[in-house]
């Protein structure tokens, strides 16, 4: 199943994408937050929607998408999660997860405008799989991770360079301006997903490619990341954590490479669809 929300900013109403096209399922009369997930929506929507699917109306084409998740409790991000990307930025491969948090009101459709913050030099983009929580998790082993995902999105973990590196204190100030968290197009759920340790991601900037790598290269992968992240503190329905970016972005580039105003953002993960951001000036 794909979930994905559609229609105004703050007036976005669920729904599902399928092979015929995507459909409006607000009848169901849930949103896609964290009560959702954690009464078993998935399985209930899953369910309502086998007996329903022919008196939901189409969402027509060139409807504006939404994060498919209403806004969850926290967005949790791990850093240098690839070899090849810690080696670009002359990082140290990391022993443990590097843990930084991105503020949820940088949470945005998938193809909503990318502005680019008020005295930035140095935006930069990193296509990156998104996991989402399906239930409560605390001190979760492993072996059971996965058991605690209710599914997959494509994340652009947008960060701005300076404000990331440049000022003093954590990661979060350059990774949490608005905009810098465009999810979607869908959710999918995990039986959607073959291998979601072998899904090839990709990003272009104005047709180049800049990034094309392979969640097979993660340091960590995601049962380890969501068994380790809850050691730390308790995972919530909803909840999202971004798994880090491969190699290709433009602070690991010589010299290097941020965007500017008027610049297309593409990206893409298999099995999770694509989105397209453009770069405007902060107004």
């Amino acid at each position: 199943m794909k979930l994905i929300r559609f229609g105004l900013p703050g007036e976005e109403k669920p729904g599902v994408a399928t092979a015929a096209g995507m459909f409006d399922v607000s009848a169901f009369g849930e949103d896609f937050g964290e009560k959702f997930f954690e009464t078993n929506g998935l399985a209930r929507l899953s369910e309502w929607y086998g007996a329903h699917a022919a008196e939901c109306p189409q969402v027509p084409a060139g409807t504006r998408l939404g994060s498919p998740i209403l806004r969850p409790s926290k967005i949790i991000c791990i850093g240098l999660n690839y070899a090849d990307h810690a080696r670009e930025t002359n990082a140290a491969i990391p022993a443990e997860p590097i843990v930084f948090f991105k503020s949820t009101s940088a949470l945005v459709g998938p193809n909503d405008d990318l502005v680019i913050p008020r005295n930035s030099q140095k935006t930069d983009w990193e296509v990156e799989l998104a996991v989402v929580i399906g239930k409560k998790a605390s001190y979760v082993e492993e072996k059971d991770a996965l058991d605690y995902v209710a599914g997959y999105c494509l994340h652009n973990d947008y960060s701005e360079r300076a404000f990331q590196i440049e000022r003093g204190g954590q990661w979060v100030k350059g990774k949490s301006c608005d905009t810098f968290a465009p999810l979607g197009p869908w959710l999918a759920t995990k039986d959607e997903i073959a291998d979601v340790n072998n899904l090839r991601l990709w990003l272009t900037v104005n047709g180049q490619k800049m990034q094309d790598g392979n969640t097979s290269n993660f340091i960590f992968n995601v049962a380890y990341v969501v068994a380790y992240l809850s050691q730390f503190m308790t995972l919530l329905p909803g909840d999202v954590i971004s798994t880090g970016t491969p190699a290709g972005v433009g602070l690991g580039m010589n010299p290097q490479v941020f965007l500017k105003t008027g610049d297309v953002i593409e990206l893409g993960i298999d099995g999770l669809g694509t989105s397209k951001q453009t770069a405007v000036a902060y107004k």
